[in-house]
């Protein structure tokens, strides 16, 4: 495990210091939230400021650009391109879901790496993907889940830009154990266990400690859950407990 930190830590050097050297942007593959975990501690020691992109605001599966816009005289040009993959006939499709749309990538050999977020909207699975695997994907993704489907290109569906309606739950405090276990109403214990064995990420940062304050704009996403946005406190109840605003995905 920590070889593979190394070993990435490494690639992150060396993408910095080829943008700087070079005067050209760079990118890495799409990073898990580990792995955007372990760039963002980094970031004060690379040659090279970075900026994230996923295909669309508030994407979890990101790609790093290395590079900043005054240094190299031209904005940069995301490589990432939303393809959506429909079944060919409504009326004979499957109930679809994530695990069967990223299986069905998975057999076709494509490396976890080059895809980023797969979202459905209506029965029609959106993937993000680098542009350099989407023609592929296009002639060679044809069934998912024994579902015949059609991939091409096209533009990321107008929900994805739209943020989930607000919620609203009572919690004790803003801490953020508090705030887990409300959104997915699960137990303190529960919260507190997810939060030591690091399944937990605010805005692309690990956090373990239960007690970390939210702030109002955060992202928390939890593995095996999902990712809820805090949106700050609304009021305080009667019997002294806090009622806040949230939008989960």
């Amino acid at each position: 495990m920590e070889e593979d930190i190394r070993q990435l830590q490494k690639r992150f050097e060396e993408l910095a210091a080829r943008a700087n050297g070079r005067g050209r942007y760079t990118y890495t593959q799409f990073l898990t939230l580990a792995e955007q975990d372990v760039l963002q501690k980094m970031e004060r020691q690379l040659d090279a400021p970075f900026i994230w992109m996923g295909g669309f605001d508030g994407a979890e599966r990101r790609l790093a650009c290395f590079g900043r816009e005054e240094d190299m005289g031209y904005p940069p040009v995301s490589p990432v391109c939303c393809l959506s993959i429909a079944p060919a006939s409504k009326k004979f499709a499957g109930d679809l879901g994530h695990r069967d749309f990223l299986g069905s990538l998975m057999a076709l050999g494509i490396k976890r790496q080059l895809l980023g977020d797969i979202h459905i909207v209506d029965g029609v699975g959106y993937l993000f993907c680098l542009e350099e695997i989407a023609p592929y994907l296009c002639d060679n993704l044809i069934s998912v889940a024994r579902t015949t489907v059609r991939c091409e290109p096209c533009e990321p569906p107008e929900q994805l830009s739209r943020p989930p309606e607000p919620t609203e739950v009572v919690v004790a405090s803003e801490r953020l154990d508090a705030l887990i276990a409300a959104v997915w109403r699960l137990s303190r214990a529960q919260a507190q266990e997810l939060l030591e064995r690091g399944m937990v990420f605010i805005d692309g940062r690990l956090v373990e400690s239960p007690s970390h304050t939210l702030r109002e704009g955060d992202t928390v996403s939890v593995r095996h859950q999902g990712r809820f946005r805090y949106e700050g406190t609304l009021r305080e109840t009667k019997k002294g407990r806090l009622r806040v605003c949230v939008r989960v995905w």
